[in-house]
Parts: structure tokens; C-alpha cells; sequence
């Protein structure tokens, strides 16, 4: 969590196994995959081209329902649920930042069985910023979630002196006691009527927030 701001990042970790929502190529479901196995004769260095199911999760691309254990599917399945707006291997510590209207963020572990039905069998760590394919859409401005605040999101004091992000249409389980109008990059550039800072991050990272 964040000084005064707040993460509303949820996060899932994907379980290779057979037989179960897992990461593609798990070989449970029939329109998860995880990629193309390179045909090439002795220790040939794994090649990702292009498409669904070439890359695990890969921009653009679809999972099905579910957050602890979930696929890959096509995007035009009945079972998709969200999309790839971002894809990053590492972590979300030391890697990029999802983009500011990303809903939730899939956590991937690193998986390298030793065979799989249509792949190579490997999938890097790495985490997923996805975009639910119908509202409701939590990382929009006042949606209440995301794992990023941004301006036009509100937020509600905890008993620690931080803040939690919540909807501001007041309809979340916390009313919103003040909404974030602008980002700058220090304290001096907010508006008088400031009554919190908020920290955001990126390369605006102050949030100067108002009460509401």
C-alpha cells in the first residue's frame, strides 16, 4: 500500500497443472494454450511468434473468469473475461507500471514443466494489466479499484493515517472523503483548496486531493 494512496491491485497466481483453470497449456481446457513448440532438431532456442496462444497472456490478448486460477482463452469465447492492455515480465516492484485504467493485475509465476500438449512448456514471471471486456471497470477515474490512483479517483482515511481508494459515486463499501483533482510533480504546484496529498507515483507523483 501506499503512503496515503492505495493499491487496489488484485492479484492471482497462475498453477500449471492439468485438469484445472490454470495458465494455458495446462491442457484442462480445450481453447487455453500457452504457445508454439519450435520443431528445430538439437537444443533449439525457443521462438514466441506472434498471436493467441503464442505468448502466455500477451497484449491484446484474453483471460477467462477468475483471479487464483484462470486461462488463457480466445477473445471472442464466451469465456473471456478481460484483456492484456500491458504484459511485463519480473514484478510489478521492479517492472513497469500498468496503465492508469487498468482493472486488475494477473501475477504470473514462473512455470517450466518438463512437456505440454502445444507449447515449449515454459512461462516467465511476470504480471498482466487487464481491462475487464464489460463494465463495471474499477481502474476507471471514481471507480473505487485499479492498482493504480489516478485524478478523478477518491479515497477514504484509515485509522493508520493512509488512505484507501473507494467509489465516488458513494456507492463502495467506504464513503469517498476526497477526490484527487490534480497530479504534479511536488506539493508547492497544488491548489489552495488541497486538503491531502495523495502520492501517485509516475512522473506527476504528488495527487492533490479536495474534500468531497
Amino acid at each position: 500500500m501506499r503512503v496515503r494512496s492505495s493499491v487496489g491491485a488484485l492479484c492471482a497466481l497462475v498453477v500449471l497443472m492439468t485438469g484445472c483453470q490454470s495458465a494455458p497449456g495446462g491442457g484442462g481446457e480445450e481453447d487455453g494454450r500457452l504457445g508454439e513448440r519450435s520443431s528445430a532438431t538439437a537444443s533449439p532456442v525457443p521462438t514466441r511468434p506472434s498471436g493467441y496462444g503464442a505468448v502466455f497472456l500477451a497484449v491484446d490478448e484474453c483471460s477467462s473468469f477468475g483471479r487464483t486460477s484462470f486461462t488463457e482463452v480466445s477473445c471472442a469465447s464466451e469465456r473471456a473475461a478481460a484483456r492484456v492492455v500491458a504484459r511485463h515480465d519480473g514484478t510489478m516492484k521492479n517492472g513497469p507500471r500498468c496503465p492508469g485504467t487498468t482493472d486488475f493485475v494477473l501475477h504470473i509465476s514462473e512455470q517450466r514443466p518438463s512437456s505440454d500438449e502445444d507449447g515449449d512448456g515454459a512461462v516467465p514471471r511476470g504480471y498482466a494489466c487487464m481491462r475487464n471486456l464489460q463494465p463495471p471497470h474499477p481502474g476507471d477515474p471514481g471507480g473505487g479499484g485499479g492498482p493504480r490512483t489516478v485524478v478523478g479517483d477518491c479515497v477514504y482515511s484509515l485509522d493508520d493515517g493512509k488512505v484507501r481508494e473507494t467509489a465516488c459515486d458513494g456507492k463502495g463499501e467506504h464513503q469517498p472523503e476526497y477526490k484527487v483533482t490534480k497530479a504534479v510533480d511536488s506539493r508547492s504546484k497544488c491548489p489552495a483548496s488541497t486538503a491531502l496529498y495523495v502520492r501517485l507515483g509516475g512522473d506527476a507523483p504528488v495527487g492533490c486531493a479536495r474534500p468531497v
